[in-house]
């Protein structure tokens, strides 16, 4: 999930959501795998899960950026989990993972507490649960869990197996609540359960003070964050690159699809380019 700076991170979750609807990739992009009786049975789970007709085809389009299967195999994600996915956004992943884990495992959705009835969190938690509850034969029964960002608990203390952030570090850093965060996360986990952060990586020599405004997050300084704590580094993936990203824009990260901030000034530019460079970090919480 990717928000602006200032007023909107105060309504992450709704900014999101608008994001989901944004322009596809520019280049040719190969469909999934047809899902006939046959395939269908053949197929691996996540196959059948891209492949699902519950996608919208913008949707299965950004596959192309966000590689899902590559990286939720990075992840050692499979069904038979409890997976918590920490502020789902519009619920681009959600629509992959509480599908994932129907028939076998369990899928929660952790989402900004409102701060008051009616307003764009409110709305987005909403919509997400409506979302879940229209289509319970693909969904199944996922919980949707509200969080205070500023005093966070995401569960019962060692319940999940994985919990997931796809691009949100940087709007806790820049809300000034990343370090209870991470701390969150480790309470939920059980000893030896897998915390996966991606997220817009900064170049190395990025200012500080970028942090709060860019969008972008120097990777070292995430592995930081998750290593204070309580979590190890298990290994990092490139998965989610982008060499095309130069990362020097006036209006950050935002100028890159899928937000095109500047509308239609240098347009095909920046959909040449494509969505941000990521870090994919895969940690763990120590145990016996």
């Amino acid at each position: 999930m990717t928000v602006r700076p200032l007023v909107l991170v105060l309504s992450l979750t709704g900014a999101a959501s608008a994001l989901a609807q944004d322009a596809a990739p520019n280049f040719p992009v190969l469909p999934p795998p047809a899902m006939g009786a046959a395939a269908a049975t053949e197929a691996a789970p996540i196959d059948r899960v891209l492949a699902g007709d519950w996608r919208s085809e913008a949707n299965k389009a950004r596959d192309a950026y966000r590689h899902p299967r590559e990286t939720l195999a990075f992840l050692g994600v499979q069904p038979g989990q409890r997976l918590i996915e920490v502020w789902p956004g519009g619920g681009w992943y959600a629509e992959v993972l509480a599908p994932l884990l129907r028939s076998q495992g369990q899928y929660t959705a952790a989402v900004p507490r409102p701060g008051k009835p009616g307003d764009n969190t409110a709305k987005a938690n909403d919509k997400l649960r409506a979302t879940f509850a229209a289509a319970p034969a693909v969904y199944g029964t996922p919980a949707v869990v509200e969080v205070d960002p500023k005093a966070p608990v995401l569960g019962a203390p060692g319940s999940a197996d994985v919990v997931l952030t796809f691009r949100n570090a940087h709007n806790w850093v820049m809300a000034g609540n990343e370090a209870a965060m991470f701390k969150a996360f480790f309470a939920v986990l059980k000893p030896g359960g897998v915390l996966g952060v991606v997220d817009h990586r900064a170049r190395p020599d990025q200012p500080a003070a970028e942090m709060k405004s860019s969008g972008y997050l120097p990777q070292a300084y995430v592995v930081k964050l998750a290593e204070a704590a309580g979590f190890r580094l298990e290994e990092a993936s490139e998965v989610n690159a982008n060499p095309r990203d130069t990362k020097d824009y006036a209006d950050g990260v935002w100028t890159l699809p899928p937000a095109l901030a500047l509308g239609e000034k240098d347009r095909a530019k920046y959909q040449a380019i494509g969505e941000s460079d990521r870090m994919t970090l895969r940690f763990t919480k120590p145990g016996p």
